[in-house]
């Protein structure tokens, strides 16, 4: 491995890159054999060019490209729910519905589930992997035997699977223990058998007695119905044990022993912000969403299309939808929020409150019928007349000035006021400085220019050109007269 000097950390530092694509150069450095500064320039060099080639071009509508990339692929996508990761056993939403759980972001998914990685022995010894599964899996009195109900004597007889509570790592006292300190009623236990009495003996405190042992949990975590254990080859070639769950309880598993929780992840967006933060959300977000378009077979969506949907997202520190309630109903601008749902209701609003719209985005601009503030809508281009012609535009040449007239010759003409561009009908200060710089500053200049002339000019249009030129010769017959 080569030694990095302080001359080539100098000149790395120096480069206009992010700081994660500097650490990468100097790790690459490092990793040769031998490299020298004019090497390391070079190298340098070249990635800032690629780098500066690649990033988005001043007022490119960046917005508008991704919505575009994630839609029009969306028009393909299936409604379908497919089985996860080859796990038969497990479905989870993908496709368009799962799309649109994201954009929306739905604090509770359709199908929650959660990937769980283990570490240290529990990876690789299948025992102490399902110690783990007993751990994470909801363990109801269902599924640790039978319950059967006696009519006659008024109570609940409990029989208990004894190879259930050994798998599950469970005695009968536990079970007895748990519903006497939850339930009031009255229990006997002779083994593996429990007898459960209400305390009030009617036929409809036992039916609720039944009702509620039922779904009474003695192990695990109660939002996770199921896991399913699989060895998959990761990274070494043993393979190692993961996790499938249905249902997800992010906070509570991690808490677990022989969880990896560095690995260890969830479908649900939400657990992820409250349990790791708002940048691990953002990150949640595009795994999510990149792996459910990969899904489909459309992974030719560049994921930064994704990361400005989830910077959008998630800029304000809570996880917002793409719609009225977040993204979309939260824009400054009036029109813009009335042009997506409810317009009435916005626009009523916004008069009640008297707020104004500064007609800064695309949506409003659309509605008024004005240029938008992109591409070459926020360009402007100011010439100045006689260094740079544009073709079909000849050079006016400046009038020669006539020479001042002696006072004993002055003539009432003189002793009128100078002509001035704005006092000709419709034409404004931003107009008169236009034909100004073009040298159209006096009624005979402006009569002798063509319309072709006067349209090659910023802001005249076709229809003012010829108004103007009408204008012209009505002022001159005027004059002669």
């Amino acid at each position: 491995m080569a030694k990095v000097t302080s001359a080539i950390q100098e000149l790395v530092s120096s480069k206009d890159l992010p700081v994660r694509l500097k650490e990468d150069l100097i790790s690459t450095f490092q990793e040769l054999d031998k490299v020298t500064k004019t090497q390391a320039q070079a190298i340098a060099d070249e990635v800032e060019l690629v780098y500066l080639r690649s990033r988005v071009e001043p007022l490119e509508p960046v917005g508008t490209v991704s919505a575009q990339s994630i839609g029009e692929p969306g028009t393909q996508m299936t409604m379908n729910t497919f089985h996860y990761a080859g796990v038969a056993e497990i479905d989870v939403t993908q496709g368009l519905p799962r799309l649109i759980e994201l954009v929306d972001a739905r604090r509770n998914p359709k199908t929650p589930t959660m990937t769980i990685y283990l570490e240290g022995e529990c990876a690789h010894d299948q025992e102490k992997a399902y110690a783990v599964v007993w751990d994470i899996e909801a363990s109801p009195l269902i599924a640790l035997g039978t319950i059967s109900t006696n009519l006659v004597e008024m109570h609940l007889q409990i029989q208990l699977n004894k190879n259930t509570l050994i798998s599950r790592g469970m005695k009968p006292e536990h079970v007895a223990a748990i519903i006497d300190d939850k339930l009031d009623v009255n229990l006997t236990r002779k083994g593996h058998k429990i007898i459960v009495a209400p305390a009030t003996s009617t036929f409809r405190e036992l039916l609720q007695l039944v009702s509620t042992l039922r779904n009474l949990v003695f192990k695990g975590i109660e939002s996770i119905d199921r896991v399913v254990l699989r060895k998959e080859v990761l990274d070494d070639d043993e393979g190692e044990y993961v996790l499938y769950t249905e249902g997800s309880a992010f906070e509570k598993v991690l808490k677990i022993e022989g969880v990896d929780a560095t690995r260890t992840t969830t479908n649900n967006i939400h657990e992820i912000h409250q349990t790791l933060g708002i940048e691990a959300a953002r990150e949640a977000i595009i795994n999510e969403t990149k792996a459910t378009l990969d899904g489909q077979g459309l992974d030719d969506v560049n994921v930064r299309h994704l990361m400005l949907v989830a910077d959008m997202m998630t800029h304000s520190g809570q996880i917002k939808s793409i719609g009225r309630h977040g993204v979309s109903g939260s824009k400054g601008s009036v029109l813009a929020r009335a042009a997506f749902e409810v317009t009435v209701n916005h626009l009523i609003e916004a008069a009640v409150y008297g707020e104004t719209d500064s007609l800064n985005g695309v949506t409003e601009n659309v509605i008024v019928g004005k240029p938008i503030k992109l591409g070459t809508g926020d360009v402007s281009l100011r010439m100045r007349y006689g260094e740079h012609v544009p073709p079909g535009l000849k050079k006016k040449s400046k009038p020669k000035s006539s020479p001042k007239p002696k006072p004993s010759e002055a003539t009432a003409d003189s002793e009128q006021p100078p002509f001035s561009l704005i006092d000709l009908p419709g034409v404004g200060p931003k107009k008169a400085e236009v034909l100004s710089e073009a040298g159209f500053t006096t009624l005979d200049a402006l009569s002798k220019a063509s319309e072709d002339d006067l349209c090659a000019l910023p802001g005249i249009s076709t229809s003012y050109a010829n108004q103007l030129k009408s204008t012209i010769e009505t002022l001159l017959k005027q004059n002669k007269k």
